[in-house]
């Protein structure tokens, strides 16, 4: 059994903000939904960048490799160097 007396200004103020709450998560996700559309066209773009590059002789595996390398914080990316470079030798590597 509710006890509670039904007020009308708790209801409009209550919906008011239902309805504020509502426009702004529309906003959220209208917003990621942009962004998501975006970032599919820069991956497509990607993608061509790579065919054209792979069209120009260019070996894309090679160039990926480096670009993983050039967003690395140059001290990490020595050391692993470093590290692999001890382990090739030591297994007779080139």
């Amino acid at each position: 059994m509710n006890h509670m007396k039904h007020d009308p200004e708790f209801a409009a103020a209550a919906e008011t903000a239902y309805r504020v709450t509502a426009a702004e998560l529309r906003q959220f996700v209208e917003r990621y939904e942009r962004l998501d559309a975006e970032k599919k066209d820069i991956a497509g773009q990607q993608k061509e960048v790579m065919a054209e590059a792979k069209r120009r002789g260019y070996d894309t595996k090679a160039l990926r490799q480096i670009i993983r390398e050039r967003k690395r914080d140059k001290d990490d990316l020595a050391e692993e160097q470093a590290v692999l470079n001890l382990y090739r030798e030591a297994l007779g590597m080139p």
